[in-house]
């Protein structure tokens, strides 16, 4: 099996931009609601460098496309949030989690309006025998396809994911606490759902909603 062939690069590409705008969205988020945390550790930026998770980012993907996987996504290094400076913590903290996830759903919208403009164009070039062309579009549908992907498994309500973050705003009282007694275990239930593929059940259906909106 090819690893790294033409496509897989272009989707590690696009999966890195993705990553890093996801993270730039929580650290633009938090900045503006009091706290500079992230701003002042250099995260607000799109440099990737700033964002890579080693583990997460370059080696989490490369075992998904080893293992076969139809799809490869990661994480980035999380962006740090100092709760103690945000007038009203529980809810901006909210905001901040679901700012990466909404900028994701950005880049996807943004993804299919330039993918339908320019479909007929990068086909006729491509038929033509141009070869920048069919990247043009590679390029266009994994922004689509990846930032979906991103958007709906970071809303999961898991622990580390920003899903968790939104649904902790929503809890009080007892339902609170339970809840956060589960966060130690977050990353392994995530894994276990993962492997047993009841995480692709959640995911496909926004997936399949996404396919509508991309021109074949």
């Amino acid at each position: 099996m090819e690893i790294f062939t033409l496509a897989n690069l272009i989707q590690f590409a696009v999966l890195i931009f993705a990553l890093s705008f996801h993270e730039m969205a929580h650290a633009w988020a938090a900045d503006r609601l009091g706290d500079p945390t992230a701003r002042d550790k250099g995260r607000l930026t799109l440099n990737p460098i700033v964002h890579v998770d080693p583990i997460m980012t370059i080696i989490f993907p490369l075992m998904l496309r080893l293992a076969g996987s139809p799809v490869v996504f990661g994480a980035a290094r999380p962006v740090p949030v100092n709760t103690a400076n945000l007038q009203h913590p529980k809810r901006d903290h909210m905001w901040i989690a679901a700012a990466g996830p909404i900028s994701n759903i950005i880049l996807a919208a943004v993804g299919i309006v330039l993918l339908n403009i320019a479909w007929q164009p990068l086909r006729v070039a491509t038929e033509m025998g141009g070869t920048w062309a069919p990247i043009g579009l590679e390029v266009l549908r994994m922004t689509v396809y990846i930032n979906v992907l991103l958007a709906a498994f970071n809303m999961i309500p898991l622990h580390p994911l920003d899903g968790s973050w939104v649904l902790s705003r929503f809890l009080s009282g007892d339902a609170a606490r339970a809840y956060g007694a589960l966060r130690p275990y977050g990353f392994f239930i995530l894994i276990l759902l993962m492997f047993s593929g009841v995480l692709w059940k959640f995911i496909d259906p926004f997936m399949r909603a996404a396919s509508m909106f991309v021109p074949r």
